[in-house]
């Protein structure tokens, strides 16, 4: 399987070292003219992540600084931290825009201090608003919403939306205290709902296996496969039974860099078990999960080559691309190769649905 060659020249500010450095994905063996590249319509990619000043969270008084996590450095191309080489990274890989996550904010959805947590989140909010205002049709931050607090943290996702800020990011594992399926949540649910826009999960937040740190070994990748994918079926799972969504007609749940090839076979499971038992048992929904997936929730697929095989049949309307920028398993700058490798076959109406249509439907874009 040939890997494309990187050329420095394509990453912007980047030296011919750091290009090396951050290749991007292996594309399998699909070379697509400039002309067809050109052709393509601009992709959205609905997964794609900042990295945050260091000295950004030396803004936060002393005794909560020492609450902060050790989280590794990560090198990254200038565009992760100058929204101005962004948006030339975006247009050298036909990118429209991106919905934009945090790196470090990430790990602060771990912590235990309250606080600390809603003091950053406040501080990160600012950051990115600042970040996107060089070009905020092109740049759209979700804000970061500590739960802890359920007013507090819907007052945090209003002062967001007012900054133009898009959805609202909150753990994907929550505190065990805190299940998604207790009454806690429903305030914020309500309030997405009625906002129009949706709760965010993101993979590696919250209560999960990452917050002890990356292990090594044979360890570290069935946390990366088995563990990570656990986490994402479980709260899936508790947004659907618990009935959120049919309390909340509008509601709608984004699982951000989840994957999505697991997808049909746990609803295809579960409806089996919810047809299976509905009549002798109280279960807390009257109809199919798949049918509220379908209504409800939406997935990213950045390099998932089983998942994207079902969307002839299934997936169209509920599922995004990502390109993960800038982390080291990015498809930039060669999404236009990765996407055909993926989506080759679909009709030009699906395809601008799984890469563009989709996302401004669900996050109220104005390209």
């Amino acid at each position: 399987m040939p890997e494309l060659a990187v050329d420095a020249s394509k990453f912007a500010g980047m030296s011919e070292e750091q290009a090396r450095t951050f290749p991007g994905r292996t594309v399998v063996g699909v070379e697509i003219s400039q002309a067809a590249a050109a052709a393509m319509p601009k992709m959205i990619s609905t997964d794609a992540h900042v990295m945050e000043p260091e000295e950004l969270w030396m803004e936060l008084p002393k005794r909560l600084q020492d609450h902060l996590p050790k989280v590794p450095f990560r090198n990254s191309p200038p565009g992760a931290t100058d929204p101005h080489l962004r948006l030339r990274d975006q247009d050298t890989d036909g990118v429209a825009a991106e919905i934009l996550f945090p790196n470090y904010g990430m790990a602060l959805f771990g912590i235990d201090d309250i606080e600390t947590q809603q003091e950053s989140f406040k501080l990160y909010n600012d950051w990115a608003h600042e970040f996107c205002s060089a070009d905020p049709r092109r740049l759209y931050a979700a804000p970061l919403v500590s739960v802890y607090d359920i007013d507090a943290g819907i007052k945090e996702m209003h002062r967001g939306h007012d900054m133009g800020l898009k959805g609202a990011m909150i753990w994907q594992v929550a505190d065990p205290r805190l299940p998604f399926t207790s009454d806690h949540y429903e305030p914020l649910w309500a309030a997405c709902a009625e906002a129009k826009q949706p709760v965010i999960c993101h993979i590696l937040t919250g209560h999960s296996y990452i917050k002890t740190g990356q292990k090594g070994g044979v360890q570290g990748i069935k946390d990366a496969v088995n563990s990570k994918t656990n986490d994402s079926a479980n709260t899936l799972f508790d947004f659907i039974f618990s009935g959120a969504f049919d309390r909340h007609p509008d509601l709608k749940l984004l699982m951000a860099e989840s994957e999505i090839g697991w997808l049909p076979f746990l609803l295809q499971q579960w409806d089996y078990y919810f047809e299976r038992f509905r009549k002798t048992r109280d279960l807390p929904i009257d109809r199919k999960p798949s049918e509220i997936f379908s209504e409800h929730v939406y997935g990213t697929f950045l390099e998932d080559y089983v998942g994207t095989r079902f969307f002839p049949w299934w997936g169209e309307k509920n599922c995004m691309w990502s390109n993960d920028y800038p982390h080291f398993n990015m498809t930039f700058p060669h999404s236009r190769q990765v996407v055909e490798h993926h989506l080759h076959g679909l009709s030009d109406d699906k395809r601008q649905r799984l890469t563009r249509d989709n996302a401004i439907e669900l996050f109220r874009l104005d390209l």
